[in-house]
């Protein structure tokens, strides 16, 4: 009897031939212009071929959005080549590949004297400093950069769409209430601080059509008292559901704090809330490292899917030799 983990299931309209997927993991190794290289296509090549997808690290939707001097970017048309590369090397092992679209906020890398934007005039800490806050203008502007980069993700030819809404960055930075102390239609209520997200995500289906699969990325967690929990999280995902198609379940990032433990599958708790107010699969991530544990998150209805991220830096068959046997090879999983 096959497990769980080897069964095929869609996000959106894609049939996905198992419940792995290879988390978005940032390589830093993109040019001082954020174009992908010879570096992205021979690393996500071979990722490529035992997960039933592989998700593309955070790739900048404005040049002052990105996170690192060194990170890849899509704000340009110049971008879209070197990305189809990348493409082209994970369709070539039969494994559908979606990109991460992301602004960092004031979290964002400084180029120069370019300026750290944000919903409120609020540091992440010291280092980083105090952002602007956004005007509408620039709001408006942001949310048509992400309508652009997922009209060039369409023309570099992604299966899909991963819009960051984690980790700290400009979107998380709206959703929650510690980050977010606007008075305007941006700001206050839980559905005003997740207008940005939505207004985001409408502009993309405005490119990319219904069908076409849409993720979105959260942080459950701020860590933090007076900041989202796994529930107010759950509550904004679910409004989004007309929008998206998957719901990938991160944690932290808005603030310079850590959670108090982080043992062995340790966000699947709130993977788990979440999925009980959606409808849409969920992938639960962070340390999932054994096919058992997988099996079990996935028998519980605890996710839908399982991403695997940093075993796969140091080893990039880790997947293929911890998860994969010859009852996964009967199903036409490609491990070449």
């Amino acid at each position: 009897m096959k497990t769980i983990i080897y069964s095929e299931k869609h996000i959106g309209g894609l049939k996905l031939s198992n419940r792995l997927i290879v988390s978005p993991m940032q390589q830093n190794q993109g040019t001082p212009e954020a174009f992908a290289t010879d570096y992205h296509v021979n690393h996500y090549g071979r990722l490529a071929g035992g997960a039933a997808m592989v998700m593309l690290e955070s790739t900048g939707v404005s040049p002052n959005g990105r996170l690192f001097s060194n990170d890849i970017g899509i704000f340009t048309d110049e971008h879209v080549t070197p990305l189809k590369k990348v493409v082209e090397a994970v369709h070539a092992k039969n494994t559908p590949v979606f990109i991460q679209l992301t602004h960092g906020g004031r979290k964002s890398w400084r180029n120069g004297g370019s300026r750290l934007l944000a919903p409120s005039p609020i540091a992440y800490d010291d280092e980083y400093g105090i952002p602007e806050e956004m005007s509408l203008s620039e709001i408006r502007s942001e949310i048509d950069n992400f309508r652009l980069a997922a009209r060039r993700s369409l023309e570099a030819g992604f299966d899909g769409i991963e819009v960051h809404a984690a980790h700290g960055h400009l979107v998380h930075q709206f959703l929650s209430p510690l980050s977010n102390h606007r008075t305007d239609e941006y700001g206050g209520s839980p559905e005003k601080r997740t207008r940005f997200l939505r207004d985001i995500l409408e502009a993309v289906r405005s490119e990319v059509g219904r069908d076409y699969p849409v993720l979105i990325r959260v942080s459950a967690s701020d860590f933090t008292e007076g900041g989202l929990t796994p529930v107010d999280v759950a509550k904004i995902s679910a409004s989004l559901e007309p929008l998206i198609n998957a719901v990938d379940v991160s944690s932290g990032g808005l603030l310079p704090v850590n959670p108090a433990a982080t043992p062995e599958g340790y966000q699947v708790p709130y993977a788990s809330i979440i999925k009980q107010y959606v409808s849409i699969p969920i992938i639960a991530v962070g340390k999932i490292y054994t096919k058992e544990l997988a099996e079990f998150i996935l028998t519980d209805r605890l996710a839908d899917f399982i991403a695997i991220g940093r075993p796969l830096l140091g080893d990039p068959e880790y997947i293929r030799s911890t998860f994969f046997t010859s009852e996964v090879e009967a199903v036409g999983v490609h491990s070449n």
